[in-house]
C-alpha cells in the first residue's frame, strides 16, 4: 500500500493550545484513498523542513501539510519546502487556490501553498483551515493517485480528454519534467 504522511505545521497545535483539526480530515481522505497514513504535529519554522525531511527519508509516497501557507511572520512552510523539491508541479498550487476563490472565499489568493516532488514523493502545502483542507481534497483526489503511478513508472492513460482535443500521447518523452525519474 502506498504510504502518505500528514504534517500538521502550528505552533499552537504542536503547543497543545489548540486543537489540530485539518490533521485528521486528511488522514481520513488519505486512507480512504488507499493510504497508509501517519500524521505528525510540528511548530512553524526549521521543524516543518525537519518533517518534510523525515518523511521523505522513511519512502513516504504522499507529505501533505497543513497550515504555515499565508502571510504571517510565522507562515514558513513554503519556504521549508521548496529547498526540497526537484519539480515543482504549480498547476496543483493554482488549482487550490482556484477552487478555494470559486468556494466564494477571494483570501484562498493569499495562500502561499507550493507542490511538487522531492524524488519520488509528492509533498502538497494546504491552508490550517479545515474547510479549506475539505475544498483541497475535492481537487487532490483525481490527481494523487495518478502521480503517485506516473513516478512509480506508470503509463500515462491515453484516452481524449472529453472534448477538450487535448491528448496525453507526448507527455511522457525525454523533455517532459520527471520522465528519468
Amino acid at each position: 500500500m502506498p504510504e502518505a504522511v500528514v504534517v500538521t505545521c502550528s505552533d499552537r497545535a504542536a503547543a497543545g493550545t489548540y486543537d489540530d483539526r485539518s490533521g485528521p480530515v486528511l488522514e481520513a481522505a488519505l486512507t480512504s484513498w488507499g493510504f497508509v497514513v501517519r500524521r505528525v504535529v510540528v511548530p512553524d519554522g526549521p521543524p516543518v523542513g525537519e518533517a518534510l525531511r523525515a518523511a521523505i527519508a522513511s519512502g513516504a509516497d504522499v507529505v501533505l501539510t497543513t497550515g504555515g501557507t499565508g502571510v504571517s511572520a510565522t507562515d514558513v512552510t513554503p519556504e521549508q519546502t521548496m529547498p526540497l523539491i526537484d519539480c515543482e508541479i504549480p498547476g496543483i498550487a493554482e488549482a487550490l487556490r482556484a477552487a478555494g476563490v470559486a468556494k466564494g472565499v477571494p483570501t484562498a489568493v493569499l495562500s502561499r501553498g507550493v507542490a511538487g516532488l522531492s524524488g519520488r514523493c509528492l509533498i502538497v502545502n494546504l491552508p490550517g483551515s479545515s474547510g479549506a483542507v475539505r475544498d483541497a481534497l475535492a481537487v487532490l483526489e483525481p490527481v494523487v493517485a495518478h502521480v503517485v503511478s506516473q513516478v512509480s513508472g506508470g503509463d500515462h492513460p491515453r484516452t481524449d480528454h472529453e472534448g477538450s482535443g487535448h491528448t496525453d500521447a507526448g507527455h511522457s518523452g525525454p523533455d517532459h519534467p520527471g520522465a528519468d525519474r
